[in-house]
């Protein structure tokens, strides 16, 4: 099993990051954290790097649900999703995918809530 799915589509890479944005708006992500690395490297380490966003999407009733089930969990939240730029006019949309991530945890109380985050990340996506 993977530990991510993704899908590849021919955009700019700031319409990308706003379609993800909306996409996992409407499957009630909101997004807590947002990293430009290609930003942060330069600024750093004084390196040249592609255009790679990661956002931090975060369910909250899923969250709370998981959080109940497993109280380190947090340790795996938010959801990270990436977008990045292939070459130019084509961007890489990927996502976590619970489930994978999840297993590692060995509580089964946390698969349903998995599972039910990884239909909504999907779609979200897939929907990119």
């Amino acid at each position: 099993m993977t530990y991510y799915f993704s899908k590849t589509k021919n955009a700019s890479f700031e319409e990308a990051v706003e379609k993800v944005k909306d996409e996992l708006k409407k499957e009630g992500f909101g997004i807590l954290t947002e990293i430009d690395v290609k930003e942060t490297l330069k600024k750093k380490l004084d390196v040249d790097f592609r255009k790679y966003r990661i956002l931090g999407a975060c369910n909250p009733p899923f969250a709370h649900k998981a959080l109940m089930a497993e109280d380190k969990i947090g340790t795996m939240l938010p959801c990270n999703v990436v977008v990045q730029e292939l070459s130019n006019g084509v961007v890489e949309i990927a996502a976590v995918d619970p489930v994978a991530s999840m297993q590692a945890v060995g509580n089964s109380a946390l698969e349903g809530v998995a599972k039910q985050i990884q239909a909504k990340l999907r779609k979200a996506v897939d929907n990119c």
